[in-house]
């Protein structure tokens, strides 16, 4: 009789004490939720890898999830020597170069709604022809003030429009820098601008880059005047990449990456000086001569653009547009082909 209660009594501890874990494991499953916090799932339950659903409409690389069209940026970039080394340059999916008073290059430089770039500028005035290829993109056109003409053409419409001037809120000035080259941006303060605004735009046709055995140009060279702004683009065939140099030496940006580019189209256009304090007239409709590298290559061809808001096109020398490598784009402007050497 005592075995057998002894036995039994045995069985209700275990019991209990089985109980009692049973209800510990269910409290700390359930504690999380109870605290607010996330549970994250198990990486068995994990669902299979989404696919493709095509390719960013900006920069052609393959994206899983639809972006629609984002919001694009334009910041007029500063490239005077007392700017370097820029910030942010080396983050922008597509960049215009091309000449201002004296014939120092200046940068139009883009970027998109989903980009986090904490820094970039120096930011400079506006030039009427930068106006052209801002708005091909519908781009936000962020900038210091400008040239007469380039105010003139913002104030008639057709260009969203944020300058610094009545708009000081969304930059910030460097106080190791002298003016006019310490006015920076970023992308949260130019998207906090924007708003829910979209972009409307054309695209270009994109391509995965494939592996170069042998580069045809390794290496080509852009003059700019004077002599301290000579562009030299090296081609990095284990990256499929173009190094981008300056004055000499790599182009380094603030956070010590160097500018680099997928694809860098030359064109060739009109430039007519129109003053004693050297504003240009650039000629951005219309057609002209071109040179394409990608891949080691150079593929001679022509450059089309037929409205303020229509997307400058490149065309081969059979007359197909030219299909660019997933990634970043340069677009160096020129004002005849002899300023272009290998």
């Amino acid at each position: 009789m005592k075995e057998e209660l002894k036995t039994r009594k045995r069985k209700e501890l275990a019991l209990a004490v089985a109980a009692a874990l049973a209800l510990a494991f269910v409290f700390a499953l359930a504690l999380p939720r109870l605290k607010g916090e996330v549970v994250l799932p198990n990486p068995s339950d994990e669902a299979v890898p989404q696919e493709p659903v095509g390719r960013h409409p900006l920069t052609g690389e393959v994206i899983y999830k639809d972006v629609g069209f984002p919001q694009t940026y334009g910041v007029m970039v500063d490239d005077h020597v007392d700017a370097w080394p820029q910030a942010g340059l080396e983050k922008a999916f597509l960049v215009f170069e091309a000449p201002v008073e004296a014939g120092i290059p200046r940068f139009l430089a883009f970027f998109y709604e989903g980009q986090e770039v904490g820094k970039i500028g120096p930011v400079r005035s506006a030039r009427p022809y930068f106006l052209d290829w801002n708005n091909e993109l519908d781009a936000l056109y962020a900038h210091v003030g400008g040239s007469d003409a380039a105010l003139d053409l913002i104030a008639s419409g057709g260009t969203f429009d944020l300058n610094e001037y009545g708009k000081s809120s969304f930059f910030w000035r460097a106080y190791n820098r002298y003016a006019p080259h310490n006015t920076y941006t970023s992308t949260a303060r130019l998207r906090s601008f924007a708003g829910e605004r979209r972009s409307v735009y054309e695209t270009w046709t994109f391509k995965d880059p494939p592996v170069v055995a042998e580069p045809e140009v390794a290496r080509f060279e852009l003059s700019f005047y004077p002599p301290t702004y000579v562009v030299e683009w090296k081609f990095d065939p284990f990256l499929n990449r173009y190094r981008r140099f300056q004055a000499g030496g790599a182009h380094v940006t603030e956070d010590g990456e160097q500018v680099m580019a997928d694809n860098v189209a030359v064109v060739v256009t009109d430039v007519v000086v129109l003053d004693s304090v050297g504003r240009r007239r650039i000629r951005t409709l219309g057609e002209g001569e071109a040179v394409v590298f990608l891949d080691g290559n150079q593929e001679k061809g022509t450059w089309k653009k037929e409205t303020q808001s229509s997307r400058l096109r490149f065309y081969d020398g059979q007359g197909q547009e030219m299909v660019f490598n997933a990634g970043v784009t340069w677009v160096e402007v020129i004002p005849d082909a002899s300023a272009l050497s290998f």
